[in-house]
């Protein structure tokens, strides 16, 4: 008998795990939507879509299996979120310092990995990346996705500063030292309106659902 369980719940719809027949498989549906956000959640489906195929092959990302304007289905990766594991080590972090390499390579910023729920560590010890709702693809590897792509590894070294402080380089602890105009402006602009707007006005937060994602979202 097929097996579903609901991963997480928000205003842009919802994150199933499901039997495939073959293995377990991710389907995120933008039907359950608020309605007025609906456009918005086909539209980061998309972007994930798009990204996932960009990243085709490469181990450590989720491989996209199929994407319509109801959703997306990816594949399946098993692991523990970071922050619910066992303390990272610095092999993690050079397993995910290698993969955001990988990922830069092929042109995709991931752009969300602050959140530690977006960063799995595997059995293996390697960590994979989840969530690319938010993620970049571009062609030109212009000056803004290098700024982006510096951010990814920013955010890496911050969770890296967290777990492992005495194992940063004085170059990383430089990059840490250094936010991009974009981020500084962000953090002091953009994201106290985001915040006011997202948790007061209509009672939604991006990280809901991070305690009950388990192996994956």
């Amino acid at each position: 008998m097929s097996e579903s369980r609901l991963l997480k719940k928000d205003l842009f719809g919802e994150v199933w795990q499901e039997d495939s027949g073959t293995g377990p498989v991710i389907r995120r549906k933008t039907r359950s939507a608020r309605w007025w956000v609906r456009w918005l959640a086909r539209w980061l489906a998309k972007r994930e879509a798009i990204a996932l195929a960009a990243l085709d092959g490469i181990e450590g990302v989720p491989f996209l299996i199929s994407h319509d304007r109801h959703g997306l289905t990816r594949g399946y990766i098993a692991g523990v979120p970071m922050h619910r594991g066992d303390p990272p080590q610095r092999p993690h972090f050079a397993s995910a310092a290698g993969l955001l390499r990988r990922m830069h390579r092929a042109g995709v910023v991931h752009n969300d990995l602050a959140k530690e729920p977006n960063l799995l560590v595997r059995d293996d010890g390697s960590v994979a990346f989840i969530d690319f709702q938010l993620a970049w693809h571009s062609t030109t590897r212009n000056r803004l996705f290098r700024i982006a792509a510096r951010e990814d590894i920013r955010h890496l070294l911050k969770h890296k500063r967290t777990y492992c402080p005495a194992d940063l380089t004085e170059r990383e602890l430089c990059i840490l030292d250094s936010p991009s105009g974009l981020s500084r402006a962000w953090m002091g602009i953009v994201k106290p309106v985001y915040l006011f707007v997202t948790r007061r006005l209509i009672g939604w937060s991006d990280r809901e659902g991070a305690g009950d994602r388990g192996q994956q979202t």
